[in-house]
């Protein structure tokens, strides 16, 4: 039995013993896991479009069998389609781990002419573009069994259509192929428009702007794909896409897409949502308000906070020590001034995931939000307002949340950690470290880091130094029909708070909040219990 597996059981052995000795009545439904459903692939129509992008090179084509053994095999065998498992052998070595993903890897890049150049004595790396319609080698791809992401980029100006105008870096297009489909509620999902001169290739392909994308969804093979530029709905501005100038370059990446590899598995099951675990013995002094309790005539227009109860991920808590104060910071100054708030240095924390910004969050009233989560070290919080924002920078490590593999370019302030398994396709972000920190320590894309393992400090980086407090702004994404959306962080970090502390919160309404006492120290117990095991505005 593996280690993980070792840690679950005693856990769980743990939680039998208090349950029975009466410890705390627990509320079985008051937190909840999501429900995720699982989509079936239909792999004989793949083996046909291959096939037919395959039959354009004569020569390439016969080296293929697409005809295999089926007598007493089960239909995910790789022996029933050959074919498949010649085309990863050849792509693995551009795209790493390919075969991995358990969807039809759809990707901008031509198998049948790269095939056909290096039977004549090419290609070399250099000259990987012309196979992929001008876009460079692969910034990012991921597969796994829950299907699988990629990134290329385009420089503007790069092939005929393209934007003219020169921007600080290449535009970044993201295509995301998935077994699994998260059901939240979501009253924008489904919108869009239809692109007629893609409509003979995708039949029901919608172009749709959301949360700071434009994105054009579509079903393949029985499989949701998502295309995805991020730009401004807006005119253009200097260094700043425009969705419009964003246009030409999402549908020449769509036109390329072609079959590069992908394996059949096991059919996937529809994962229901349960009443999630939490820890029955109380903590001490932790207390949180309500799920969607934002701080008064702070959302866009002064409307509410969305209570979402929900734990979507069972994670290792992102800080690496408590305490930890989750809080607004860009409303500090009216939190300490309200009545009904307590003290904005402690406990209890408080959901910001709603506070208005200028960022599409359709999980929000009015379609804005904050995206994520502002979580302040305990040394910080203690400081207080008056002495501003004086901390140890390298006091407060910052830490996976789970095995995962890191989504990040050169440069960029955030860091995006990406899990991909049997039961979940989802991502967390982490935003203010710095960038030369975490460019030097080879936090970039493909990257992979273990749960638990640091890999930055709290810091204060938005697009410069001290653009902003010293603070983690931690957010979760999770992928539907429309894409990656953002969901509400705020009840997966009290639930991975509770396990790092080993101990239950407790919510406190406006009266209880007012009167509790501010927690200023909050040590790790002797010994720390490791988690279950499981399958341009201020941010």
């Amino acid at each position: 039995m593996g280690t993980k597996a070792v840690r679950s059981v005693t856990c769980s052995l743990a939680s039998f013993v208090l349950l029975v000795a009466g410890t705390v009545t627990a509320t079985a439904d008051e937190f909840r896991t999501p429900s995720v459903s699982a989509v079936r692939v239909e792999w004989p129509a793949v083996l046909d479009q291959l096939r037919s992008e395959i039959n354009i090179q004569p020569a390439v084509a016969s080296d293929f069998t697409f005809t295999g053994q089926r007598r007493l095999l089960p239909p995910f065998d790789p022996r029933t389609m050959p074919a498949l498992v010649q085309l990863n052998a050849v792509t693995s070595q551009i795209f790493n781990g390919i075969g991995r993903s358990r969807v039809p890897v759809l990707l901008p890049f031509d198998a049948a002419a790269f095939l056909e150049a290096r039977r004549n004595g090419g290609p070399d790396s250099l000259s990987l573009s012309r196979y992929q319609a001008d876009f460079r080698p692969v910034d990012l791809f991921d597969a796994g069994p829950a299907g699988y992401d990629a990134v290329f980029s385009l420089q503007p100006g790069d092939g005929d259509g393209m934007p003219q105008r020169t921007f600080a870096r290449p535009v970044e297009v993201q295509i995301t192929g998935s077994i699994l489909l998260y059901d939240i509620r979501d009253p924008q999902g489904g919108k869009g428009e239809p692109v007629k001169s893609l409509m003979a290739q995708f039949p029901d392909l919608r172009r749709f702007i959301r949360e700071g994308y434009v994105r054009y969804a579509f079903t393949r093979f029985g499989v949701p794909y998502v295309v995805s530029i991020q730009c401004l709905d807006s005119t253009p501005r200097p260094r700043r896409l425009a969705c419009r100038e964003a246009y030409p370059i999402a549908e020449r990446f769509l036109k390329a897409l072609r079959v590069a590899g992908g394996q059949p598995s096991r059919s996937r099951i529809d994962v229901p949502s349960v009443a999630a675990e939490r820890p029955l013995q109380r903590a001490a002094d932790f207390t949180y308000r309500p799920p969607g309790d934002i701080i008064a005539n702070t959302g866009f227009r002064k409307q509410g906070g969305r209570a979402d109860f929900t734990t979507y991920s069972q994670i290792r808590f992102p800080l690496e020590k408590p305490p930890a104060f989750a809080h607004s910071q860009s409303f500090r100054k009216r939190r300490a001034t309200d009545e009904a708030a307590g003290s904005h240095a402690g406990y209890p924390w408080q959901d910001n995931f709603c506070e208005a910004r200028s960022f599409n969050v359709g999980q929000c009233g009015g379609g804005f939000g904050h995206q994520g989560q502002d979580i302040r070290p305990g040394e910080c919080a203690a400081a207080g307002e008056e002495s501003g924002d004086k901390c140890d920078p390298k006091q407060q490590g910052v830490v996976a949340v789970r095995d995962s593999v890191v989504i990040r370019a050169p440069k960029q302030q955030a860091v995006t950690l990406q899990v991909n398994s049997r039961t979940e396709h989802i991502r967390f972000r982490y935003m203010h470290m710095n960038p030369a920190n975490l460019d030097a320590d080879g936090i970039l894309n493909g990257r992979n880091v273990a749960e638990g393992e640091r890999f930055g400090v709290v810091s204060n980086y938005l697009d410069r130094p001290n653009g902003t407090s010293r603070h983690l702004h931690f957010d979760v994404q999770v992928f539907t029909r429309d894409g990656w959306i953002w969901v509400n962080p705020y009840v997966t970090l009290i639930s991975a708070y509770e396990r790092l502390i080993r101990g239950r919160g407790r919510e406190v309404g406006p009266q209880a909040a007012a009167a509790a006492t501010p927690a200023v120290a909050h040590a790790l117990p002797e010994r720390v219990a490791a988690p279950n095991a499981r399958e341009d505005n201020e941010n």
